[in-house]
């Protein structure tokens, strides 16, 4: 209750003492932005400028979002124990595949919002607002009803140990609970990316976050709930950051503003959205599900060992966030120059991105190896769990420029409204990769570290299929956009 307040009083802050919060943007590198003008224009001028522009405080808002979650396993491994730290770790890929199908397909909402504004059609960017939200409300349903039924199930497929089964189960539960609020909030944020907008989805995140660190903070340690804690300390957060996006949608002006009683999916958007969507939403969940099977090879290592991954996986995270947001950032940027026809620049934003993320994900990647123990040591001070922390970072995190690499192209092909090709090649480069590597050289080489070998490997097969790919849809793309002019 007091967690609802505080977003009450931030709402009331934005609203009452504007003064105020503008200077709360200057603390975190926002601008001040004069006639609710947070828009980016992606079709004129420089462009890598405005990438950084786009993608920083996107980078950002992951970052948090780690933080914030890193919190949640920093107090549980801390104050609850290494059993606990286990049971929140086991459900971070099964959660991924679980709802990344639904998150992909904001993916096309937002391809199709972009292509719409940047064009200048005002009606038919209203109502693919209007459905995508309207989408997000229902997807949300059904996932919370999926996971209710469906969590320990799926935990037992994988192989959860009996000792963290029943804790693993309780959090994914209670997590579940919060998708309506989740969903809505990511495909609001999807929208608001559309027209250039990166810079409240910030701050909301920041609202939201902080809440859910100190809920944390109150539930587990004070409270001593335990996983129970930090479940419910991010269900809350969830609705924080849902309430402050719809409001924001609400309150723009212009042809993405959000009306309730114009809530309605129409087939005609629908399919647009899923003809991008989809394909990107199987495609991420496909390869979570093979990342839930290196989960369960991880698994058979014992409780010592998914302690480890737990806590080297949310380090691999941060790396994620870079490179994600450099592909966002390319999808945007791409699909708005495709929808006023400008081929030329839609190769420039491909080669700045490219620059980009290397430089992200490479310095990131560095930081993560050479500072890994004190890193782990955040999470956990058991000697054996940082060891095998060591060996997963070990071969991840160098050569995750590769991965940023691997998933720009996809961006960039989404945004030109091909999207079907690419996921089978995804799938096929990383998924049917570690798939053999799992069931069969794995067997025969049982360690950490072999296993992990398995993500490099599946990148750089996969970016030369993608490379292949892009070039024959790229030519398509630019003489169909010749023919039609």
């Amino acid at each position: 209750m007091r967690v609802f307040f505080v977003g009450l009083f931030c709402l009331w802050l934005e609203k009452e003492n504007s003064y105020l919060y503008n200077g709360i943007w200057k603390l975190i590198g926002g601008v001040v932005l004069k006639n609710n003008k947070y828009e980016i224009d992606m079709c004129n001028g420089t462009i890598m400028d405005k990438l950084v522009s786009f993608s920083l405080p996107l980078m950002l808002s992951g970052i948090l979002q780690l933080m914030f979650n890193a919190v949640d396993i920093i107090v549980v491994g801390q104050f609850t124990g290494s059993e606990a730290l286990a049971a929140v770790g086991s459900t971070t890929a099964l959660i991924a595949v679980f709802t990344n199908l639904f998150i992909g397909i904001s993916l096309g909402a937002n391809v199709l919002a972009a292509r719409f504004y940047a064009s200048g059609k005002n009606k038919e960017m209203s109502e693919t607002v209007h459905t995508a939200i309207a989408l997000a409300f229902v997807s949300g349903m059904i996932m919370a009803v999926v996971g209710l039924l469906f969590s320990r199930l799926a935990l037992e497929i994988m192989g959860t140990p009996d000792n963290v089964i029943d804790q693993s189960t309780l959090y994914m539960r209670i997590y579940f609970l919060g998708m309506p609020f989740f969903m809505l909030y990511n495909y609001g944020a999807a929208i608001l990316r559309a027209v250039g907008d990166t810079k409240r989805p910030l701050i909301f995140l920041i609202i939201a976050g902080l809440a859910n660190a100190g809920l944390n903070m109150l539930l587990v340690v004070v409270f001593n709930m335990g996983v129970a804690g930090v479940a419910i300390g991010t269900i809350v957060s969830q609705c924080i950051s849902c309430i402050l996006v719809l409001r924001c949608l609400y309150r723009s002006e212009g042809s993405y503003q959000l009306r309730f009683s114009k809530l309605t999916i129409k087939s005609f958007y629908l399919k647009q959205i899923f003809q991008v969507g989809i394909p990107a939403g199987i495609q991420s969940t496909v390869i979570n599900l093979s990342n839930a099977l290196l989960q369960s090879s991880v698994n058979s290592f014992g409780s010592i060992a998914m302690a480890g991954y737990t806590a080297a996986n949310n380090i691999f995270g941060f790396l994620y966030v870079s490179v994600n947001s450099v592909t966002q950032s390319c999808m945007s940027f791409t699909s708005q120059n495709y929808g006023v026809r400008k081929t030329k620049r839609m190769d420039k934003v491909l080669l700045d991105c490219i620059i980009l993320s290397f430089t992200f994900s490479f310095t990131l990647g560095c930081g993560a190896y050479f500072f890994g123990n004190e890193l782990l040591r955040l999470y956990t001070s058991d000697p054996d769990v940082i060891q095998c922390g060591i060996e997963i970072l070990a071969y991840t995190t160098v050569p995750y420029f590769c991965c940023g690499i691997m998933d720009l192209i996809p961006g960039a092909l989404r945004g030109m409204g091909h999207s079907g090709v690419p996921m089978i090649l995804s799938i096929i480069g990383t998924v049917g990769t570690r798939i053999v590597w799992i069931f069969g050289l794995f067997p025969h080489n049982r360690s950490l570290s072999f296993l992990f070998i398995s993500y490099p490997v599946s990148w750089i097969l996969t970016i030369l299929m993608q490379v292949i790919c892009f070039y024959f849809v790229r030519r398509k793309v630019h003489r169909n956009i010749l023919t039609q002019g």
